[in-house]
Parts: C-alpha cells; sequence; structure tokens
C-alpha cells in the first residue's frame, strides 16, 4: 500500500513589524510630498492661478467696496475683510484638491501609484502634507499683500502665530474633503464644477459680512459655518475684533476653530484612504 502524501503547508511570510510599516507610511508620504511639489515649481502658474482670486479680492474689498461697507463698532471694514479673506483662501483650497486629485486618476498616475509597493495611505496623506505646505506659501503672500495695503495684527506674537496655526488647521481638514472629491468625481471637467459649492461655502460666512446683519435664517447658516469660526477667532487673535450677536458659537468661536477641523477631519480623512483603496485598476 502507498501512503497518502499531503501538500505541504507553506508558512506565510511574517509580517512586518509595526515600527517598520509606520517607518515606510511615513518615507512613502515624503516621495509623493516631493513629487507634488516639483511639480508645483515646474509649473508656477498654478500657484498664480491659486493666489489670482484672493488677491483680487483683496484689492477690490479694501480699494473699491471698503468705503462703502458697515460692520458696527466703528470697525474699519479693512481690519474686519481681511482677516475674512485669509480664512476664505483656506476654505476654498479643497476644491483645488480636488481638481488635482481628479487629473492625477484621469491621466492614469494614480494606477501607477496603486501598483507600487507602497503604504495605501501615502498618496492621500503625501496630497494632504503638500496642500499644507501650499497653504502655507499662499498665507505668506497674502500677509505681505496685506501689510502693503495697511493691515496690521495687533495681537502679541504669540496671538498672531495661533491666528495663522488656525488658518492652517481649516486647509489641513478641508484638504480631505478635496480629496475625497476628487477621487469620487469622473474626471476634471466635473471637479472644476466643485466651484459651484466651494464659493457659497466661503461666502455664506462672516468672512465680508457679520451674519448679526444678514436675515434671521442666512445668519443662522453662516454663523454655523466652519469658516465663521475661524474667522471670528482670527479676528480676535490678530487684534481686530468685530462686534457680533453673542451667540453661544460666535461666543466660543476660538474653541470651535479647533472643534471643526477636528470633526471634519475624523469624518473625510477615513473615507478618502477608503475611497482610494476602493478604485478600480
Amino acid at each position: 500500500m502507498s501512503a497518502t502524501t499531503s501538500p505541504t503547508t507553506q508558512p506565510a511570510p511574517p509580517s512586518e513589524p509595526p515600527e517598520r510599516r509606520v517607518y515606510w507610511a511615513i518615507a512613502d508620504c515624503l516621495t509623493i510630498v516631493r513629487n507634488e511639489l516639483v511639480h508645483i515649481a515646474r509649473q508656477p502658474s498654478i500657484i498664480a492661478w491659486q493666489l489670482g482670486f484672493p488677491i483680487v479680492s483683496v484689492l477690490l474689498f479694501v480699494y473699491v467696496f471698503g468705503s462703502a461697507m458697515e460692520v458696527g463698532g466703528d470697525v474699519d471694514y479693512k481690519d474686519y475683510a481681511l482677516p475674512g479673506m485669509f480664512a476664505m483662501t483656506m476654505a476654498q483650497g479643497f476644491m483645488n484638491t480636488a481638481s488635482v486629485m481628479a487629473i492625477t486618476k484621469e491621466l492614469g498616475v494614480m494606477d501607477r501609484y496603486r501598483s507600487m509597493p507602497m503604504a495605501p495611505s501615502a498618496v492621500v496623506s503625501g496630497r494632504g502634507v503638500a496642500d499644507v505646505v501650499g497653504a502655507c506659501v499662499d498665507l505668506a503672500v497674502l500677509a505681505g499683500i496685506a501689510l502693503a495695503v495697511g493691515w496690521r495684527p495687533d495681537g502679541t506674537p504669540a496671538e498672531t502665530l495661533a491666528a495663522f496655526a488656525l488658518l492652517i488647521l481649516l486647509r489641513f481638514a478641508l484638504t480631505w474633503v478635496g480629496v475625497y472629491l476628487g477621487l469620487l468625481v469622473r474626471n476634471r471637467e466635473a471637479a472644476g464644477s466643485l466651484f459651484a459649492v466651494a464659493l457659497p461655502f466661503g461666502m455664506v460666512s462672516s468672512v465680508f459680512t457679520p451674519p448679526s446683519m444678514m436675515p434671521d435664517w442666512l445668519g443662522a447658516v453662516a454663523m454655523w459655518n466652519p469658516v465663521s469660526s475661524t474667522a471670528t477667532a482670527i479676528r480676535d487673535l490678530f487684534g481686530n475684533p468685530a462686534p457680533h450677536g453673542g451667540s453661544w458659537i460666535e461666543e466660543h468661536a476660538t474653541q470651535m476653530a479647533v472643534v471643526w477641523p477636528l470633526i471634519v477631519t475624523a469624518v473625510f480623512l477615513p473615507i478618502a484612504v477608503r475611497r482610494f483603496r476602493g478604485l478600480s485598476r
């Protein structure tokens, strides 16, 4: 009688320890960041396009509409509008993120990334870090223009740095919204239509007008807009406080300027990574 032999079961290859997985996730993320920054450096028109709207808006609201705008409390409209413009620029940045992600997907670069032995989160996290670097450049340019037209932060250096940190935090959180939407839309044309979403998101807020001066229903929407919390908080930190209606959300603007971005990140970062993993090859 011949003995029956069973196939030898090969042991599964040992998985890498957690610290190695973290190391490669960070290394792959930095690789994506470097690629994104090199791409921007080779196409400076991208930076010019991103800054064109806020720069024109600063000049428009300071020199064209500024003398006719009143926000109450003898507040100089320039001191009210310029911090709001900082917040709006950070808020609308997610549209650029979505466009870049849609173009990357449409050109097949995303498929190349997915075929490489790299951390699944690297493409998403690398996009987020690159956007934060770009946001710092945008804020530096806008701050320079604001100083040139006569705006001055009257807070302490620590408060001024805290205000800019809140702006970067808002941009960082909304990056994940842009990444998710960019992976969700079919092509770059569909991503371009997101401007119809980004514009009301920034405008229906306390960026240019106090919510207390709006109709009640619209003012309520504007007060609970995350952009309003950041705009109100940085005005206080910059030493440019403005009168408001005294609602709870306005009284706790600084706290909510931290809470809102954390909520947005907690919601959209996981689903953005999940969306990337679920893309068809």
